[in-house]
């Protein structure tokens, strides 16, 4: 689903008018249940209140009048000003709610996933560390940018990737692999290496540590 339009979406506020509750924001089902000519939307806004009397009422009304165990909630859909019932057969239909915050935020990952991939081009010649760094530490960026960047990494030869690179866990062992064998061969290349004892950088000739003494 786009996230512009969800952020869109979830900016908009409704309210219930069987219990005055603020109305949720969450995606559609991937079927329409009325006319079978889709929603016409990936979101839109439903009364989530087990409290609400056309939902506690509802149960009722359709064991009633159709012989079903179901009922209703109040739904609108976006842009719009008024909303209907919208058939439900448990409390847990049509609750995949959109968190606006979290949406705010992937939005902005994404954008700087994007950035960072941009300068992937120029980095080494800029000496630009921050893309690189970026996309191997995203554990949402594409795989293929983030191999990408570990290949950059090592010509970019800036001891300063190592502590955020150590401390960081990788979910994908390859990426956590390919940046390893990346300050492998930055310190190779620098006549250094991490103390195993405090992880400081030395001399690779080094048999004592400067900073920690073993």
């Amino acid at each position: 689903m786009p996230a512009n339009a969800c952020l869109t979406y979830a900016d908009e506020e409704h309210f219930c008018p069987h219990c005055q509750s603020k109305l949720s924001c969450c995606t559609t089902p991937p079927f329409h249940v009325g006319d079978g000519l889709g929603w016409g939307s990936d979101a839109f806004f439903v009364c989530l209140n087990d409290d609400c009397r056309l939902f506690i009422n509802g149960w009722k009304h359709v064991e009633e009048q159709y012989g079903q165990n179901a009922s209703f909630r109040y739904m609108v859909l976006p842009g719009e000003k008024e909303g209907g019932p919208i058939m439900v057969g448990s409390k847990t239909a049509f609750t995949s709610t959109i968190d606006p915050a979290e949406l705010k935020a992937k939005s902005s990952r994404y954008q700087k996933e994007q950035d960072s991939l941009a300068k992937l081009t120029t980095c080494v010649a800029e000496k630009n560390l921050e893309p690189v760094l970026f996309l191997i530490t995203d554990e949402d960026s594409a795989l293929e940018g983030r191999r990408k960047a570990c290949e950059l990494l090592a010509e970019l030869g800036d001891i300063k990737c190592i502590d955020p690179i150590r401390n960081h866990k990788f979910r994908h062992t390859e990426i956590g692999q390919l940046a390893g064998l990346a300050i492998g061969n930055i310190l190779k290349k620098t006549f250094q290496k991490e103390c195993p004892h405090c992880a400081e950088i030395i001399k690779a000739q080094a048999t004592t540590c400067k900073h920690c003494g073993k």
